[in-house]
């Protein structure tokens, strides 16, 4: 299961559209689709859908075969926006992804060539696999929603997010993102295993028929919308947020940097993307205000790629996660 919360009112996640649906009816409809081909990973899918609702890129860490690739497929479809997946090797170049200027052959002239950054959900499969160089190429598309090619600039479509993967464990061959990078994922989310019910389901769907690769076929079906999707941001842009939580958000990152075992701590960027993540949540909790449960509840998969350990005690078990889980431990929290 993901670290993160699954949420707060499952029976509302459940609801399905109707003909005269909210925004939040439609969004929060998304994860009955999606559970028709992915079974668990409830926090995983909450913290793709709380992305979405903030602009917010995701980086997906888990082994291989725990249905990454699944979920955001599914939750494209569900969704109704497009799609692409391009699977990050080490021969990748960056126009592979951006993509390119290139001749007409019968006019002569030069004409660009989109390259599949240009869609609304990006999958990169494995990002880690591919050099610096073509990782880089992601960067103005994360940050500006842009692409700079022969000094033209192209603005990608709106929704747009990257939703990348990694495997936690294969090291050799791998290029590991740096932390600039990294700082530009507003969720580091941990899927892990099913539970062995979880998994007897996955069986058993299988046994049934279910082609994972083709899930319209397996009755996956439009519930909502980009226009869905906007209004929905404009809900949680107009969730409340006092100032004591606004110290407490800025009293939890500015203590990062003042930890001992941590070498480098959450930047203001950092404290903006846990505010902004923590509106989501509290949106889809259905909360018109922000509290500090809110802000707990999203904490670790903000911040947990932004700290950097130090060396000599991450070699003696410390990780972010645990840093993480003693702050929140020890800084107040309003009450």
């Amino acid at each position: 299961m993901s670290d993160i919360p699954s949420d707060s009112q499952p029976g509302q996640w459940a609801a399905m559209p109707s003909a005269s649906a909210s925004p939040r009816d439609a969004i929060v409809a998304l994860r009955g689709e999606v559970a028709k081909v992915v079974v668990g990973q409830e926090g995983t899918l909450s913290g793709l859908i709380a992305a979405l609702l903030v602009r917010g890129h995701v980086l997906l860490e888990g082994v291989p075969g725990v249905a990454k690739t699944l979920l955001v497929k599914a939750l494209a479809t569900a969704l109704d926006v497009d799609f692409k997946r391009v699977q990050f090797t080490p021969d990748l170049m960056p126009s592979d992804v951006t993509g390119q200027t290139v001749l007409e052959m019968g006019s002569g002239s030069l004409s660009f060539r989109e390259g599949p950054i240009f869609t609304n959900l990006f999958l990169a499969d494995e990002i880690n696999r591919t050099p610096p160089k073509t990782q880089a190429s992601l960067l103005e598309a994360m940050e500006e929603r842009q692409v700079s090619v022969e000094g033209s600039r192209r603005a990608l479509p709106d929704p747009f997010i990257v939703i990348a993967t990694q495997n936690p464990v294969e090291y050799e061959g791998t290029y590991p993102l740096p932390e600039a990078q990294l700082d530009r994922f507003l969720f580091k989310l941990l899927v892990g295993y099913p539970t062995f019910e979880q998994e007897r389901e996955v069986l058993a769907r299988h046994h049934r028929g279910l082609d994972p690769h083709d899930v319209v076929a397996a009755g996956v079906r439009p519930v909502a919308t980009a226009a869905d999707l906007i209004a929905a941001r404009a809900e949680v842009a107009a969730v409340q947020v006092e100032p004591i939580v606004l110290d407490y958000i800025v009293a939890l990152c500015r203590a990062t940097r003042e930890t001992p075992s941590v070498e480098i701590g959450v930047s203001p960027r950092g404290a903006a993307a846990l505010l902004h993540a923590a509106k989501a949540w509290a949106w889809i909790s259905e909360r018109p205000f922000l509290t500090a449960d809110e802000v707990k509840a999203v904490a670790k998969p903000v911040l947990r790629h932004r700290l950097i350990i130090r060396p000599e005690l991450e070699l003696e078990g410390t990780t972010a996660d645990g840093v993480l889980d003693a702050l929140l431990a020890t800084v107040p929290a309003p009450r």
